[in-house]
């Protein structure tokens, strides 16, 4: 399934509606802190981010339409694979961690939350429409059940994660801000 490239489009749909999130996200507290020129930077990339959703959430429709069998066997394949961000490999020479140390910042200050991941994969279990397919194979089912049932499983994972962050504050200096330290 590694070379379907319904897993791309997938996959696509989701990273590009997630930095449209945290792009808007991180626009709305560069301006509340006055930060006005950050605040329209971060806003015109999310704009575009969200022109990238579109075409790409409309392709994976399309081959809901045409494909319903594969495409929710795709879509479950993905999500148990886990969407991973581009920043995963983020490095600075320095932080063997980085990536982790700032999606932990961009949590605690809601840039990027776990709750974005879920909203958005209940998002697209409802713009692809996926609960009302009908006609799919027993293994269609079980993806189509998998995919359904995800997002009440990522919520009470959330629960716990949001109690663990709470408990486990503390600061990481992060190299492209001179060192200074952030509360993760």
């Amino acid at each position: 399934m590694e070379n379907n490239p319904y897993l791309l489009y997938i996959y696509t749909s989701f990273q590009e509606r997630a930095t449209f999130i945290s792009h808007g996200n991180t626009a709305r507290l560069a301006n509340h802190h006055g930060e006005k020129s950050l605040a329209q930077i971060c806003g015109t990339i999310a704009s575009d981010e969200k022109r990238h959703e579109t075409a790409y959430t409309k392709i994976v429709q399309k081959l809901f339409e045409i494909d319903p069998e594969g495409t929710v066997s795709a879509f479950a394949d993905r999500m148990r694979k886990k969407i991973i961000m581009p920043g995963v490999f983020m490095y600075d020479g320095n932080d063997d961690n980085l990536f982790e140390n700032y999606a932990a910042v961009a949590q605690r200050l809601s840039v990027y939350t776990v709750k974005d991941y879920v909203d958005i994969l209940e998002y697209f279990v409802e713009r692809w429409n996926v609960e009302k397919l009908t006609g799919l194979s027993g293994e269609g089912r079980r993806a189509q059940d998998y995919v359904c049932g995800l997002g009440q499983r990522l919520r009470k994972m959330e629960e716990r994660a949001q109690e663990k962050a709470v408990e486990a504050a503390s600061t990481i200096p992060f190299s492209w801000i001179f060192g200074r330290e952030a509360k993760i």
